[in-house]
């Protein structure tokens, strides 16, 4: 991977994602775009009456806020949106990439895949799978919390279960209500099995290779599994 590469981590919601994309990230110099975070800050903030016009369609901000907080998937067409545009950002820049959440759909993957291809080489591109129950991720979910300022998940533990403040910048921990409340957290569950999961054959159809990984592991022996898969 001396190259400008492409990791893509795909897995359910509370998989360890995007805490494995930022270790691969700093470990090979690449950028981890976490396609969650792209989503919020642009919802979340967005002014009443903002849209993106894709392909002649457009797609409210308060609409993609509201299937956001429901645990219901944003539309493909402005998430592809969002994410290229970083994308192409980043490669003109000559930076590698680590994908967390994205692609979502099959959709997303049909646009995504060929622009990655194009960008960076098929051969520079490597997908990981983080496996986990459905159990799991409904008890990891729920005890999920992040920091005000830079959004940094804080894993649930003896340690930090009464921690107030994030270790990292000082911000208050917080819950993102909703979206990780266990009915929503079922939602996302079927939306994850119905609209990502089928993106595994079609990945392989691309000839890109997937590698499962146990995510029910450590974080430290997750990233040692994802560490192997990748060389």
């Amino acid at each position: 991977m001396a190259k400008p590469s492409v990791v893509i981590i795909l897995g359910q919601p509370g998989s360890g994602k995007g805490t494995q994309a930022e270790l691969v990230a700093d470990k090979f110099n690449l950028y981890s775009l976490e396609t969650s975070k792209l989503i919020e800050t642009k919802v979340m903030n967005a002014k009443e009456g903002e849209y993106a016009e894709v392909d002649g369609q457009k797609y409210y901000f308060s609409h993609e806020k509201e299937l956001w907080t429901q645990g219901i998937l944003c539309s493909p067409p402005f998430v592809s949106w969002l994410v290229k545009t970083k994308i192409e950002e980043l490669a003109k820049e000559g930076r590698g990439v680590v994908m967390s959440g994205s692609p979502r759909t099959l959709i997303e993957g049909q646009n995504l895949i060929p622009l990655l291809k194009n960008l960076y080489g098929a051969e520079n591109i490597r997908v990981i799978l983080l496996e986990l129950t459905a159990e799991q991720t409904i008890w990891r979910n729920s005890h999920r919390r992040i920091c005000e300022l830079m959004r940094h998940p804080i894993l649930f533990s003896k340690e930090t279960e009464n921690l107030t403040k994030c270790p990292l910048d000082g911000s208050n921990l917080l819950r993102r209500e909703g979206l990780d409340d266990p009915e929503t957290i079922k939602v996302r569950l079927k939306e994850y099995a119905e609209r990502t999961f089928p993106l595994v054959d079609f990945l392989k159809k691309q000839n890109l290779p997937v590698i499962n990984v146990n995510g029910e592991q450590s974080v430290g022996d997750v990233y040692r599994d994802v560490l192997a898969a990748l060389k």
